[in-house]
Order: structure tokens, then C-alpha cells, then sequence
């Protein structure tokens, strides 16, 4: 079944507008944790010059991703594969990688997984986050109750901390965009 995201829907293009001089001129974006696929199937039209590798540890999820992927034909647009960021694998060799609201919707293992395992020179993240010294929102303190609510393991993260093991990683400091709805734009290099 397809899944809708209208989250995603509102969200893709300032992703789109904030990657695009980001982006690597060519290569494969392997996008973690990609949900229901509406951003696969936006960027990879978007951004034509990229191969785009979406997964998912969800079999729901990649199933709704793969009917994205056919329905739009797209050249550049492969199925989606199985990754687990807290998992033991390794992921697909990349020239660049994206995570789309998956790191304060996970366990910190998770976050680990991906900061450690993530191939490529560039890697993307796109959350809301907390940064000390910057007033958090009220709706990202609201969200975080009811993240950790549901799952304690969960929660919005403190930009800090990824930047801190992003480092241990080999990953350079972030360079931060400012998005809608109290999101940032994370990109770290190698």
C-alpha cells in the first residue's frame, strides 16, 4: 500500500531548494530511512543527474516506496533496498547521503549507525534539533515530550551531540540551514 506523508508533501521542496547547491554534481544519493518514498521520487526528478538509492528497515515501508518507484519510471530511481542504521551491515557505497526525519524518531543507536556507517563525502540530515544557545521552540519542546512519550529511547537531539560524533566519524563541523517549521538542515563533509 502506498503510504502519504503530508508532512513530506510540505516539507520536499525547501529540501530540495536547500540540497540543491549542496549536492554532489554526480554520483548515487543513498537516502536513509526513506519512509513512504514521496522524497525518493521528488528528488530523483529534481536532481536528474544523481542516481538515487532509497531504504528502509520497514518492509511496509519499502513496499509503499517501491509503488512510488514504479509509478514514476523515473531513470535515476532505484528500488528500494533494505538498511537498518542501528544494524550490523554496512550500507551501499554512496557519493552522498540523506536522512530525512529519522534521527529524533529512532534510538540514539540509530544515529550512531548512520554517523559511523554512512559512505561518501557528504552526508545530509534534516530534523528538528535542539542547539545550545539558540531558544528552542515551543512546538520542538512540545514534539520532544511527545517523542519520548511514546518511546523514551526517542527525542528531538541536541545538535551538539551529532556534531560531537559525527567528528568521532570523520565528519567535518555542520553546516547548518535553517528551515520551515523550526527544521535545520545538517550537512557534514568528509
Amino acid at each position: 500500500m502506498k503510504r502519504e506523508s503530508p508532512a513530506a508533501q510540505r516539507n520536499r521542496e525547501p529540501i530540495a531548494e536547500a540540497l540543491a547547491p549542496l549536492l554532489p554534481p554526480r554520483g548515487t544519493v543513498l537516502e536513509v530511512a526513506s519512509g513512504s518514498g514521496e522524497h525518493a521520487v521528488h528528488l530523483a526528478r529534481r536532481f536528474p543527474h544523481l542516481l538515487w538509492q532509497p531504504s528502509d528497515p520497514d518492509g511496509e515501508a519499502r513496499a509503499s516506496i517501491a509503488l512510488y518507484v514504479k509509478e514514476a519510471g523515473l531513470p535515476n530511481l532505484r528500488p528500494p533496498v533494505a538498511l537498518d542504521a542501528a544494524g550490523d551491515a554496512p550500507f551501499p557505497p554512496a557519493d552522498a547521503v540523506l536522512c530525512i526525519n529519522m534521527i529524533h524518531i529512532a534510538p540514539w543507536e540509530a544515529c550512531e549507525g548512520l554517523l559511523r556507517k554512512a559512505p561518501g563525502g557528504s552526508l545530509f540530515l534534516y530534523s528538528p534539533f535542539v542547539r545550545d544557545g539558540v531558544p528552542t521552540a515551543p512546538s520542538n519542546i512540545a514534539f520532544d515530550a511527545d517523542l519520548r512519550a511514546r518511546d523514551p529511547r526517542w527525542g528531538v537531539r541536541r545538535l551538539e551531540d551529532v556534531a560531537a560524533l559525527a567528528a568521532q566519524h570523520g565528519w567535518g563541523p555542520p553546516a547548518v540551514t535553517g528551515m520551515p517549521a523550526n527544521n535545520l538542515l545538517v550537512a557534514f563533509r568528509r
